[in-house]
């Protein structure tokens, strides 16, 4: 008897923390289970990141899942690297851009990162902002003035800084009724924000309605809050092993920890026991 058909499938991974180990390496398990699935089950995967199209590409191509636009910038670009393409982007509004340079005026000592379709833009790049963009290599301008950044297709602004500054942010953020913007937790030292109604499960629903797959045959895995919506998002939200517990929550699969090869988990349940 053949392998079930699972081309009516769409799965989709977070990068760190989930597809690669707490090393930033992809375990041989993972990589494994997704060349069984894409190649002998038919089922679409790729990755949603909050990476942009140049950081994104290494972890994008050293896997066999051309052809699977990939999700950009935690939800605000759908990109097509087969075609090198931009199929998909929605751009922060007017109105959100000025509430960064007010939080910026607010908070002097935040370090500012506005990643757009195609550049990064960095303001009072100290410390964590250089760490940032250093750790993978990507083109920056480092901008001494909100005014020196063109005010176009921005896709994700980062507010970095120590954990009780972020915090802060976050409190101001929360006192405000009219942001006009999705912000999400990244880590303790850092705070995003995407335009508004814009997270990684409205773009990974795009590629599912491109491939005319049911709600029901999308799954998602991620480790970090930042993953959350994308979870609420799919028919078969996952998560991994040492995901905090709201994640948990909702998740439907509980997959080990992504040391351990998570994505696998996931796509051996999916291929072996998922039963509709």
């Amino acid at each position: 008897m053949g392998n079930k058909d699972l081309s009516n499938w769409l799965v989709v991974s977070d990068i760190d923390g989930t597809l690669n180990n707490k090393f930033r390496q992809l375990p041989k398990r993972n990589y494994e289970a997704i060349c069984r699935f894409v190649n002998e089950y038919n089922g679409h995967f790729t990755l949603a990141s909050g990476r942009n199209v140049q950081s994104m590409r290494k972890h994008y191509e050293r896997l066999p899942i051309a052809g699977t636009p990939a999700v950009i910038l935690n939800g605000a670009g759908v990109y097509d690297y087969a075609q090198e393409k931009m199929l998909h982007f929605d751009a922060i509004n007017d109105h959100a851009i000025d509430l960064v340079f007010e939080i910026y005026r607010r908070f002097p000592m935040v370090e500012v990162e506005i990643l757009t379709d195609k550049m990064i833009y960095t303001l009072n790049s100290k410390i964590f902002a250089k760490v940032m963009v250093r750790a993978d290599k990507l083109h920056y301008k480092n901008c001494k003035h909100p005014d020196e950044i063109p005010r176009e297709k921005w896709g994700k602004v980062i507010f970095l800084g120590m954990p009780d500054l972020i915090k802060r942010i976050r409190k101001y953020v929360d006192t405000l009724t009219d942001t006009r913007a999705n912000f999400m937790s990244s880590s303790i030292s850092s705070f995003e924000m995407l335009n508004e109604g814009v997270h990684k499960g409205t773009a990974l629903m795009k590629i599912a309605d491109m491939y005319g797959i049911e709600h029901r045959h999308t799954a998602a895995i991620g480790d970090y809050f930042n993953d959350y919506d994308m979870l609420k998002t799919v028919g078969l939200p996952a998560c991994c092993g040492q995901a905090p517990k709201a994640m948990h929550e909702i998740a439907k699969f509980h997959a080990c920890h992504c040391n351990g090869g998570a994505v696998a988990d996931l796509l051996e349940y999916i291929m072996n026991d998922y039963k509709e």
